[in-house]
């Protein structure tokens, strides 16, 4: 999709999900509980919003956009999740200087509540993303990067588990092979695991284990690729029980999550807001009483 068409169509796009045929309206108003998830992904170390002159991006961006409009939607609602699909790192002189230590702390002052990790978040190697962990405030989730050999052993949690307003959130992580796409001394241990099986066994645990009610996949992998190579899309056809797939890699632009199907026939969210953070995607999760769920998805321009 071109940018400037981007634009124009994505303020007001929104996208309904409906789960366990009930739709929004079937619920009372005043007997739903509201999960507002918010998401960033390819962010690339782009604190300061692009000059007025940019060709593509003019005037939009920027930490302190983000933090406005994140406060804000806090305000309305204070059961709000705050994720990133990973390439934090690289791509302006922030990172070239600093390393990823400005990245990490605008991110915790963000109050950012847990990240996967993009190929580009290895770029100045395994140690040093290492280096960088104790300025991040939020968990790192990585279900299919096997790092028992590394330094990041016990530092990076398969999955995490959230609690708002008696739903319990499950969010874990997937990234991309990293075999010819990041050089293998800055990975140097790290064993890349089946997405797909990891996916599956990580969502089952969520679901049958830890009893959550909304179960949410980081995804470093890319939106769609023409080949077999594996992407979100198919991730989504290939699983069950993961209700959004938040994706990342591929810069995509997409105005609404896509609604596709599971392995079950089910209704998932994919969702990927671009890149350089000059998007913000939101989906809000509608719960009755008995914990059925609905929702609806758009992309911010910050």
């Amino acid at each position: 999709m071109k940018r400037r068409k981007f634009i124009k169509q994505s303020t007001a796009a929104t996208a309904f999900l409906t789960l366990g045929g009930l739709s929004l309206q079937s619920f009372s108003k005043n007997s739903l509980k509201q999960i507002t998830i918010l998401h960033t992904n390819d962010v690339h170390s782009h604190i300061e919003p692009f000059p007025a002159d940019d060709t593509d991006y003019p005037n939009l961006g920027g930490v302190a956009r983000r933090a406005t409009l994140i406060e804000k939607v806090r305000q309305e609602n204070p059961n709000t999740l705050l994720l990133d699909a990973g390439d934090i790192f690289q791509g302006t002189p922030y990172f070239n200087i600093y390393g990823g230590e400005i990245e990490f702390k605008l991110m915790s002052q963000l109050k950012y509540d847990a990240a996967t990790i993009g190929n580009h978040d290895f770029d100045n190697g395994i140690d040093g993303l290492l280096a960088q962990l104790p300025n991040a405030t939020f968990d790192f989730v990585s279900a299919n990067y096997d790092f028992s050999k590394t330094v990041l052993n016990n530092y990076v949690k398969p999955y995490k588990t959230f609690i708002k307003d008696g739903i319990k959130i499950g969010v874990f992580g997937l990234g991309i092979e990293l075999e010819g796409l990041v050089d293998p001394k800055n990975y140097k241990e790290t064993k890349y695991l089946n997405p797909v099986e990891i996916a599956k066994k990580v969502s089952k645990t969520l679901k049958e284990e830890e009893h959550c009610d909304l179960i949410i996949c980081l995804s470093h992998l890319g939106y769609h690729y023409k080949s077999d190579k594996i992407d979100d899309l198919k991730l989504a056809a290939q699983t069950k029980n993961i209700d959004i797939i938040i994706g990342g890699h591929s810069h995509t632009f997409l105005p609404k999550p896509t609604i596709t199907k599971n392995s079950i026939g089910e209704n998932v969210l994919v969702n990927q807001v671009g890149c350089y953070g000059i998007n913000v995607g939101r989906i809000d999760f509608y719960f009755d009483d008995n914990k059925n769920k609905t929702s609806k998805g758009k992309t911010i321009i910050v």
